[in-house]
């Protein structure tokens, strides 16, 4: 195949795959998904999240929540993670819209290659965005002066 009709200049490189360095980097959730589990037996939901300042900057990763499961401490700590998140962002969550478009701190983890997968970045902790250290995301989060509503969908 000729490829002389082909402006590489004008092509930008494909992307990395390399998990992100372990740390603390300015985000947004920009988009969130339900989805079934591998096991058919609930659904999670899966945040889109993108690193909007530093090198790192257009970077995605992802986090999922098993909001609905049959495993009492996946709900658990699902359930957390998002009043972390509602704490970080500021808002009492009445539904998944509220993440989306709003800048938090979001701590990322680099989870080694094993098992033929390929290292990844697992999310790790959630706080406002002009916050540092990030909380654990499943560790409990201190309510707001007003008491969140329950998730719902």
């Amino acid at each position: 195949m000729d490829f002389s009709n082909i402006d590489f200049d004008a092509v930008e490189a494909a992307p990395s795959f390399e998990p992100i360095p372990a740390g603390n980097y300015k985000c947004m959730i920009t988009d969130h998904e339900q989805k079934p589990t591998k096991a058919q037996t609930g659904s999670y939901l899966q945040l889109k999240i993108e690193i909007i300042e530093g090198p790192y900057s257009g970077r995605i990763v992802f986090d999922r929540l098993n909001l609905l499961n049959p495993n009492p401490t996946a709900v658990q700590i699902a359930t957390r993670t998002l009043k972390s998140i509602g704490a970080a962002l500021q808002v009492p969550l009445h539904n998944s819209e509220e993440l989306l478009d709003r800048p938090l701190m979001v701590k990322l983890a680099v989870r080694p290659a094993s098992n033929g997968y390929d290292a990844s970045n697992d999310v790790k902790g959630y706080a406002s965005a002009g916050a540092v250290p990030v909380a654990p995301a499943a560790a409990p989060v201190a309510a707001p002066a007003a008491a969140a509503p329950p998730w719902k969908r």
